[in-house]
């Protein structure tokens, strides 16, 4: 893997990121609140699905 290819990848991940809180802010504030009341467990469990679901895309979509 090239280091331009990674640094696309930052900077997609960072423009994505950045979508809700600036489309909505209020609804994004909303989210980030309810989250920090979850347990570590529920948190855990939401990045564990994150990255199973990114790696799945990656190996169904490389070509």
């Amino acid at each position: 893997m090239s280091l331009q290819l990674l640094l696309t990848a930052v900077a997609l991940m960072l423009v994505l990121e950045g979508l809700m809180p600036f489309i909505a802010p209020g609804l994004w504030r909303e989210t980030f609140r309810k989250l920090t009341q979850m347990s570590d467990g529920q948190i855990r469990f939401i990045g564990l699905t994150s990255i199973l679901l990114g790696l799945l895309m990656i190996v169904f979509l490389r070509p």
